[in-house]
Formats: C-alpha cells, sequence, structure tokens
C-alpha cells in the first residue's frame, strides 16, 4: 500500500482585519447617509419623524470619519495611498475609490454642518449630491471584492448587495444606540421609524437570499454551488450558515414586535447589539472565513488573529475611535445645539 501525503501551503491573508473594520463602517456610514438624504428631502422639520435626524447624523459622521482610518491602516505602506494618486488605473476599483471617498467624506461633513446650521435649501441639495456619492461608494466597495473571479464565493452580484443590506441594518443599529444617550432619550425618538426601517432591512436581505437561492439550484448562480460544497465539506461553515439563519430569525421576531418593546433600554440595547453584531460577522466571514478556502487543493488554510495593531488590538482601537467620536458628538449637541434652534424656525 502506497501512502499519498497531501500538504497545503500556508498563505498570508491579502485582506486583514482592518478590512473588515472599513467595509463594516464604511456600510453603516452609506446607508446612514441615504437615510438621512431620505428624511432631508421627504421630512418636513415640524414632523416628529425628524427627531430621528440627530441620532442618524452622530452615525453618519461617526462612521464616515472612522472608516478612511480602517482604510489607511488596511494599506499599510503609505506608498501605495499615494500611488493611487500618482497612477491612476481606471480599470481598478481601488484606484476608482481613491477619489470617489474624499468626496463622500467631505459631503457628509457639509451635510452635517448645514443641519446644524439650519440651512434647509442647501440641505436638501446636498442631500441629492449625497445619495448619488454614497451608492457610488455602495457600488465602488462591493465591486472591488466582486470583481476577484478566482473566489466564487465573492464573485457575484449578491455580495454588493448583501453589503448594502447589511449595512443598513448595522446603521439602525447603531441609530438606535445612540438614541439613549441623547436628551429625553428613546422616548423623545420615533423608535417606531426605526423599527419599520429595521425590518424592512431584514426583509429585502431573506429576499434577497432566497433569490441567491433560487438561482443556485437552477445553475445560475456559482457562489450558491460553493457554499453548498463548504457546507457539505466543513463542520465550521455549516455552524456559519446555521448560526446566521438563526441570528437573522433572531432579529426579525425582535423587530417585528410592537414598538413600545423598543422603548425599555434593555431591549432597545439587546436589538441594537445583534443589528450589529450580525452586520460585523457577515463581513468577518466574507474576507477571512472565505481567506481560509484554498482557490486550488483540499482543505482549508487555519487562520489565528494575532493579538496586535493587525488583528485585536487594532479592532478594539477603531472601536474606541468610534466612542470617542460618537462622546464628542454627543458632548457638542449637548452644549451647542443649534440644529435645535434651526429646526424650530425652520418649521
Amino acid at each position: 500500500m502506497q501512502i499519498i501525503e497531501l500538504l497545503t501551503p500556508a498563505y498570508e491573508a491579502a485582506w486583514l482585519p482592518w478590512a473588515v473594520q472599513y467595509f463594516f463602517l464604511i456600510g453603516i456610514a452609506c446607508t446612514a447617509a441615504l437615510t438621512a438624504a431620505g428624511l432631508a428631502l421627504f421630512i418636513r422639520p415640524d414632523s416628529p419623524n425628524w427627531r430621528l435626524m440627530p441620532a442618524v447624523m452622530i452615525v453618519l459622521l461617526t462612521s464616515a470619519i472612522a472608516a478612511p482610518v480602517s482604510l489607511l491602516a488596511d494599506l499599510h505602506q503609505p506608498g501605495r495611498f499615494w500611488h493611487f494618486y500618482a497612477y491612476f488605473t481606471p480599470w481598478s476599483w481601488m484606484s476608482i475609490g481613491a477619489y470617489l471617498l474624499p468626496v463622500f467624506v467631505l459631503l457628509v461633513i457639509g451635510f452635517c454642518s448645514v443641519w446644524w446650521l439650519g440651512y434647509l435649501t442647501v440641505m436638501r441639495v446636498l442631500a441629492v449630491l449625497l445619495m448619488i456619492s454614497a451608492i457610488s461608494i455602495l457600488v465602488y466597495t462591493g465591486s472591488e471584492v466582486m470583481a476577484v473571479r478566482s473566489r466564487p464565493l465573492w464573485n457575484t452580484v449578491f455580495l454588493p448587495i448583501n453589503f448594502a443590506l447589511t449595512g443598513w441594518l448595522a446603521a439602525m443599529g447603531a441609530v438606535l444606540l445612540v438614541t439613549r444617550w441623547l436628551s429625553g432619550g428613546l422616548s423623545a425618538t420615533p423608535v417606531h421609524l426605526i423599527r419599520r426601517l429595521g425590518l424592512l432591512a431584514v426583509t429585502l436581505l431573506v429576499m434577497s437570499a432566497l433569490v441567491w437561492a433560487v438561482r443556485g439550484m437552477t445553475g445560475g448562480e456559482p457562489s450558491y454551488t460553493a457554499a453548498l460544497r463548504l457546507y457539505e465539506l466543513f463542520p465550521v461553515w455549516r455552524i456559519s450558515l446555521l448560526g446566521s439563519l438563526l441570528a437573522g430569525l433572531a432579529i426579525f421576531v425582535l423587530v417585528v414586535r410592537h414598538a413600545r418593546f423598543l422603548l425599555r433600554p434593555g431591549y432597545s440595547s439587546l436589538v441594537a447589539v445583534m443589528m450589529l453584531a450580525t452586520a460585523w460577522i457577515f463581513r468577518w466571514i466574507i474576507f477571512m472565513s472565505v481567506q481560509g478556502v484554498p482557490k486550488y487543493g483540499a482543505g482549508l488554510y487555519i487562520y489565528q488573529m494575532p493579538w496586535g495593531g493587525d488583528g485585536l488590538m487594532g479592532m478594539l482601537g477603531v472601536l474606541g475611535l468610534c466612542v470617542a467620536l460618537i462622546s464628542i458628538a454627543l458632548f457638542l449637541l449637548e452644549r451647542f445645539p443649534g440644529h435645535a434652534r434651526c429646526d424650530a424656525r425652520l418649521a
């Protein structure tokens, strides 16, 4: 009997945990921008739903500032950042994104500023530009991962769609969490609107998953075939899939209940954390777990997250940055509530 030993070489991960943080935060920023722009265009300042704007603005500004920090950390070398501008390559989504991202951040800062100053007409003009910019970022971030044809789990149109929908789910969770610390707390916020938007995000995610599965069963979606193979061969992927289904069901059950339940601090915090955690774990699976699947060969690569700046400490640092930015924004809004006086005047 001859024994043949198969060895699978270990490769360094191309996407580090910094990428997970970036795609998580930029997804929140873009969907929060679309939500804020929608409020500015279709909700009157004297409407009760307008009271959602402060929480949305804090989430929008915080994520839009913190996301590029994670991206720069993922680039590692300053030269890579400079090359995007010195050597523009229009066929590269990363190169295109290097121009789209600063525009988006500047529009976010301008939009938040005119909201605080109370210039409603200017705010509505910027809202249109912000919506276009947010959509362009969602397209670029999804496309730069989808462009990798060698990985079927990435090379699918459902990837940018699910990035956007899970980002929106996380944005609603972040808004729900921030409202607790605003003046008046949950009782002064239209939690029914947060509930409806969160429920819409979950429903669209379920619809996306069903369409993806149907297309896969009919042979029109290679990513479904690849996912089914991983589910059959590796227990860890079975756990991931079943965990995702249970998390989605749990969020749906929690959100579908009457809005009065969200007025309870403990209940609202649970819902918010589950929304945020689900979106973050989805990105961790997409980036870190998928990279553990060899493009050629058998088995899985074993990834051990480092404790330093490229791993756990880096992620904690980004979390600390977000907490600090939210704290500063809350302090400034309480100390200098320009938007409150302006909103009253606009009404």
